[in-house]
């Protein structure tokens, strides 16, 4: 029935709201297949350059010779039942008297069925600038980021172009000094670049979206013209910023407030379809300090991040942002003091909570380089001797299941985060 000598191909699914009843929403959906040049002359069940389904439509049972609802093979095929239960594995399928979990967990545990989908993460902007350079619009690069299938860690290495950085403020002030960094970055094993023109230390003033620009905009772009391919992450919590930095040749937005400071920056994430790093914090770098009780939460740091990341994630659902572009971070050493950050380190399966949104299958990044509570530990006032300290987070946060490390000693980290798969990740 289905043609398994076929290439890899990506499959996801989407919540949409529409005015169209079934049939009208079908003749929809061929028009965009054949806009986007699907041959219907093709063998059905084999390659072809775009399929779109309706699998459910509200509680809708139909069937006729144009349309099944549900979908009539969607009980045999993981493909489509794996992006489903991500969002929602309760979804009742009324015909066979069971939910879209239940199915998903038959296929994978009593069927013949190959286990053969991984999930994966881009990397990549979709609507990348065509102007920003050899990398940026040529392809989506893909990662498998869950910890079902990672089988190594992925290196986000950090350029500051700030004066006032916590660890290495002033190091890389001048164009030439920070593109030179970047290169090296690359060469000692980063994956993805995360340049940051705002200072995001404890007790940190904003310097405005114009100056941010003017920081990191040139930096970008002459990483572009250089030909460095990798992904660049813009490290900002203003959608004008990461408008700038989209367009000059980055691909990714880390938003240390997960989109809870400007209002504009989700539906901007929306339309520019990039991946998008939803950080936890309360208030911004010159509050977050007085903000670390979580009293509310029974003193349980790790329960408070969790309870509210998901509020954020579930905003940026709502808004439109798809979820296999969202990415997680616990925020150490925001709104978290001294041995809170601990907690949050060493707590493994940090996505493992019963939520009004799960944060399942999220990939998990980590940014614990060089922070003041590895200070506190091991007596290193001066952050660039916390190497070692460092090391042991990034250890422990591999452990815990972390997809990306964001760290400034990447030669150093890669050996140990090398190490550390071979451990403890599935091969």
């Amino acid at each position: 029935m289905y043609v398994t000598d076929q290439p890899a191909f990506l499959n996801a699914a989407c919540l949409v709201k529409t005015a169209l009843e079934p049939l009208a929403l079908l003749d929809e959906l061929k028009r965009i297949e054949a806009e986007m040049g699907r041959d219907f002359g093709m063998y059905r069940n084999g390659p072809r350059i775009m399929d779109l389904d309706i699998l459910f439509y509200d509680e809708i049972d139909m069937q006729t010779d144009r349309l099944t609802i549900p979908h009539a093979l969607l009980h045999e095929r993981r493909f489509q039942l794996g992006p489903l239960c991500d969002i929602d594995s309760d979804l009742m399928h009324h015909r066979l008297g069971k939910t879209t979990g239940a199915l998903f967990r038959h296929l994978t545990t009593h069927s013949d069925a190959p286990d053969d989908i991984v999930r994966v993460t881009p990397l990549r902007a979709v609507n990348a600038s065509v102007d920003a350079g050899p990398s940026a619009s040529e392809s989506s690069i893909l990662k498998a980021l869950s910890p079902l299938s990672q089988k190594e860690t992925v290196f986000m290495g950090i350029l500051n172009c700030t004066p006032d950085s916590f660890s290495d403020g002033g190091d890389f002030a001048t164009l030439d000094l920070a593109v030179e960094h970047a290169a090296a970055l690359i060469k000692s094993g980063a994956d993805i670049l995360d340049i940051g023109g705002q200072s995001t230390r404890p007790g940190a003033t904003q310097v405005g979206v114009e100056e941010e620009i003017r920081r990191v905009g040139p930096v970008i772009r002459r990483i572009r013209e250089l030909g460095i391919t990798a992904p660049i992450s813009i490290d900002t919590f203003y959608a004008e910023v990461a408008a700038a930095a989209l367009d000059a040749g980055a691909d990714i937005v880390n938003d240390v407030t997960g989109g809870g400071f400007d209002p504009e920056m989700l539906p901007l994430v929306v339309r520019r379809q990039c991946p998008y790093v939803m950080m936890h914090m309360r208030g911004d770098p010159s509050t977050m300090t007085k903000m670390n009780d979580y009293g509310e939460y029974g003193g349980d740091v790790v329960r408070g991040t969790r309870f509210e990341l998901a509020q954020r994630v579930r905003a940026a659902l709502d808004q439109g942002v798809p979820r296999w572009n969202i990415i997680l971070d616990p925020g150490i050493g925001f709104a978290k003091e001294g041995a809170q950050n601990f907690d949050e380190e060493g707590e493994e399966g940090f996505i493992d909570e019963d939520l009004a949104t799960g944060l399942e299958n999220y990939p998990v990044l980590v940014g614990s380089s060089r922070k003041r509570f590895i200070g506190h530990a091991t007596g290193k006032t001066d952050a660039k001797d916390r190497v070692w300290g460092t090391a042991a987070t990034v250890t422990a946060a591999i452990q815990g299941g972390a997809s990306i490390v964001r760290i400034h000693d990447v030669a150093e980290m890669v050996d140990v985060a090398r190490v550390s798969d071979h451990i403890y990740r599935k091969r």
